[in-house]
């Protein structure tokens, strides 16, 4: 079948203001500015509601063709929507951005899989309502697409499970199938449930089985998502931050420690003085001057006060935070070099996207961990840095919090210019074998991309390996969907 023929079995569904084969435009699907290696697809399509994505699902069946799910905008960073096989087609849902309902009394929005942070947060907002958003987001990063990657938010108390701020989902599986999850499955419609007061705000189920954990960090390879039901939380009336500091990570720990056990504060997470100088200044230049006046470690901590008490509660909640810093030997400044926190936090990065900022390109190294094993990690990382000749200042450290500080998302930026030759095989090097070093360490990779994701699963126990094959051809029997993501090029 020719590409035109193809292309036209999905003009039939969306029509052709919705389908696209232009050579420009696929140019832009087809690399990223991760390492993996770039693949043109076959063409893009933009399905305009759930109908739309199921038609699209079961033509690709009935014909074979592979689907790749995107719904977050440029500059993508991690290979994950790149085809790993030919004559892939991509599957846009940047254009279903509807937000389709907003309960304020249970903190619930129900959103499309286009809909971005800052217009979820512009809509809540209006309620008194804010949206629960990873560390700086890219402008055009859809909700959805963050959740279901499991990016960590930057508030860990409000973290209670490693789901969260997903709730429930409406998918299109591999087979064609439309299923809901959680509390949406029912019993009854949705009206018949918001009649009933419910508001989809349980994602276990329905009854024993939980497809939401088997959609979550499956990149697009089980089904795709034409809706959510995500959280949201009180917008604060007023709020204070500090900053504590060191030039060792470990003198940070105990402090963390004492926040988290007592559930004070909201953002809470650590730097290096790389990225916090990467968040807060646009240019390279500028970025290497304000290195040069920080400390090596910086905790940025939060505190929000809310209703009638407003400061009150502040005063109460500063002086518990202010006990544990004391007792930990930790000192806290409302104050960091005119770094203002609150003027980020909240909303998405402006242009250019903070991991862009110092050498134009950045490749992630993302796992997970526990708080106190990050000092060793870093070190070790560090040493493998020497070793490919990247100087150790360069890269960037962001260490998160997760699920009330039971686990810890930890990950390294290591930045580069993707016009030197010279720095692109440095951070290469830096990328493959410190990933590997913290992987034989320990680290957890719950996320793995790009080209680093076959190590990762070859070091899995094969029953693991096994059994998602399995699920893959229950829910995708034709693995249409993202072929080759993950341990899926062939399924068994």
């Amino acid at each position: 079948m020719t590409k035109h023929a193809v292309l036209e079995k999905f003009v039939d569904i969306v029509g052709s203001e919705n389908v696209s084969g232009s050579p420009e435009l696929l140019e832009q699907y087809a690399q990223d500015l991760s390492f993996t290696t770039p693949s043109t697809p076959l063409g893009v399509v933009w399905p305009r509601n759930t109908e739309d994505v199921q038609k699209i699902v079961l033509a690709a069946k009935e014909s074979g063709i592979p689907l790749i799910p995107v719904s977050s905008g440029s500059p993508r960073l991690h290979g994950d929507t790149i085809p790993r096989v030919d004559n892939a087609l991509i599957v846009d849902l940047g254009r279903m951005q509807q937000i389709l309902r907003v309960d304020r009394k249970n903190r619930v929005a129900m959103i499309e899989p286009g809909v971005t942070f800052d217009q979820l947060a512009a809509e809540v907002a209006q309620q008194g309502l804010i949206p629960l958003m990873p560390l700086l987001p890219k402008p055009s990063k859809s909700i959805i697409a963050s959740y279901l990657e499991r990016e960590p938010i930057t508030i860990p108390r409000y973290h209670w499970d490693s789901s969260d701020p997903l709730l429930c989902t409406e998918v299109v599986f591999g087979t064609g199938d439309i299923f809901r999850t959680g509390a949406a499955a029912g019993p009854g419609s949705l009206e018949d449930q918001w009649k009933a007061g419910q508001a989809q705000k349980n994602p276990l189920g329905p009854s024993q089985f939980d497809p939401l954990r088997i959609l979550q960090g499956a990149q697009g390879s089980m089904g795709i998502i034409t809706w959510a039901s995500v959280k949201l939380e009180r917008l604060p009336k007023s709020q204070k931050a500090f900053f504590a500091t060191s030039d060792k990570l470990d003198t940070l720990l105990g402090f963390t420690y004492g926040v988290l056990r007592r559930r004070l504060g909201d953002h809470l997470f650590i730097l290096n003085r790389t990225n916090l100088a990467a968040l807060v200044k646009d240019r390279d230049s500028d970025i290497r001057a304000l290195k040069q006046k920080l400390p090596a470690w910086i905790l940025v901590l939060t505190m929000s006060g809310h209703g009638k008490l407003v400061e009150d509660e502040l005063a109460y909640i500063e002086g518990d935070i202010k006990d544990i810093a004391t007792e930990n030997n930790v000192s806290l400044h409302p104050s960091l070099h005119g770094v203002k926190i609150l003027d980020l936090l909240g909303s998405s990065c402006n242009e250019p996207y903070w991991k862009l900022r110092p050498r134009g390109s950045c490749e992630d190294v993302l796992f997970q961990t526990t708080l106190d094993k990050t000092p060793a990690l870093h070190s070790l990382f560090s040493k493998e840095a020497r070793q490919a000749k990247y100087p150790e200042e360069e890269f960037g450290v962001y260490i998160q919090p997760q699920v009330q500080g039971t686990c810890t998302h930890c990950e390294f930026n290591i930045y580069y210019d993707a016009e030197s030759q010279e720095e692109v095989s440095r951070a290469r090097q830096l990328y493959m074998k410190g990933s590997k070093a913290l992987l034989t360490s320990g680290a957890f990779f719950s996320r793995p991309y790009g080209a680093f994701t076959a190590e990762v699963y070859d070091n899995c126990p094969e029953e693991i390996v096994t059994a998602l094959r399995k699920v893959k051809a229950i829910f995708d029997p034709d693995n249409i969907l993202n072929r080759g993501a993950l341990c899926f090029t062939e399924v068994e």
